[in-house]
């Protein structure tokens, strides 16, 4: 005889967390934000026959503060760094950061001082996408694994402690350049 005997049908138990959570996962608004070539299959992405509305994303916003997830698509300069950064400063908490293409991950083929290896020396970042170019399908795998993060994620005041601390973690790791084994 469980709890479950005594709640009348009807009533589902959650917390406050879970609820947020199931509201943040619904509606990711992401800002444009297309560098090279993977920018191309990003806008495939809203297009009618991948149709990202379904998943109350079909909205990209020209303003960063009128968006929650960024979606670094392609190369990014040394140059590019700076404002990539003001961007991300420019959206409001809660905020993710979604690396697509080995351009954006890892620099890519483009192993030289004008490329950053890597965009998570510049913003934090909660998921990678492989590929070269990676496909819509492959965009939409990510972000629905990125939604069972937001799942779980804290709210309050507890969550902007978590999100320093995640940032500051990010921006500690070791240079993807300063690595050692098949990366060089």
């Amino acid at each position: 005889m469980g709890l479950e005997d005594k709640i009348p049908s009807g009533v589902m138990l959650t917390t406050v967390e879970g609820i947020f959570g199931y509201m943040r996962q619904s509606s990711f608004w992401p800002a444009t934000f297309g560098l090279a070539c993977c920018a191309i299959e990003m806008m495939t992405f809203g297009a009618p026959r991948w149709d990202s509305g379904r998943w109350g994303q079909e909205v990209f916003r020209a303003s960063p503060r009128q968006a929650d997830l960024m979606i670094v698509a392609g190369r990014v300069s040394q140059k590019m760094a700076p404002v990539l950064r003001q961007i991300y400063d420019q959206m409001p908490n809660p905020k993710w950061v979604l690396a697509m293409g080995v351009c954006a991950s890892s620099g890519g083929m483009f192993n030289n001082y004008a490329i950053v290896q890597g965009v998570d020396h510049v913003v934090p970042v909660d998921m990678y996408l492989p590929g070269c170019p990676p496909r819509p399908e492959m965009l939409i795998d990510a972000i629905f694994k990125l939604r069972q993060k937001v799942l779980t994620r804290p709210i309050g005041s507890h969550e902007l402690e978590v999100n320093e601390q995640r940032e500051q973690q990010a921006l500690e790791l070791t240079p993807t350049h300063e690595m050692k084994g098949l990366l060089r």
